[in-house]
C-alpha cells in the first residue's frame, strides 16, 4: 500500500517538455517553477530531471510535474512568449497548458 507521500510528485499524471524551436529564452518558466525548468548557458530553457538534476531535451526530455508546482508550472506555460511549454496528463495525453491546450 502506497502513503500519501509516495504519489505527491505524480498524482495527477502530469508531465511537462519544452519545445526548444520556440523558447525564446525569456526565463519565466524558471521564475516560476526552479525545481522543474532552468535556462541553460546556451540561453534556452530546459526541463531538469530533478530538482538539482541534469537538464534534458530532445523529444523524450519531458519529466512529471510535482504536485506543489503544478500551479506554476501551468502558469508558466500560459505566460511562455515564445509558447513552448507543453504540459498534458500522462494517462490520456490531453494537454491542458501550453500550445494546443483544450480552453
Amino acid at each position: 500500500m502506497t502513503s500519501p507521500t509516495d504519489t505527491d510528485t505524480d498524482t495527477d499524471g502530469l508531465e511537462v517538455w519544452i519545445d526548444h524551436d520556440l523558447c525564446t529564452g525569456d526565463g519565466i518558466c524558471a521564475q516560476y517553477a526552479p525545481d522543474v525548468f532552468e535556462l541553460d548557458i546556451d540561453g534556452i530553457a530546459y526541463v531538469k530531471a530533478s530538482a538539482d538534476g541534469e537538464l534534458l531535451s530532445g523529444a523524450e526530455a519531458r519529466v512529471p510535474v510535482p504536485v506543489d508546482l503544478m500551479l506554476a508550472v501551468i502558469d508558466s506555460a500560459g505566460e511562455c512568449p515564445g509558447e513552448c511549454i507543453h504540459v498534458r496528463r500522462a494517462a490520456d495525453h490531453t494537454v491542458i497548458a501550453g500550445p494546443g491546450a483544450q480552453v
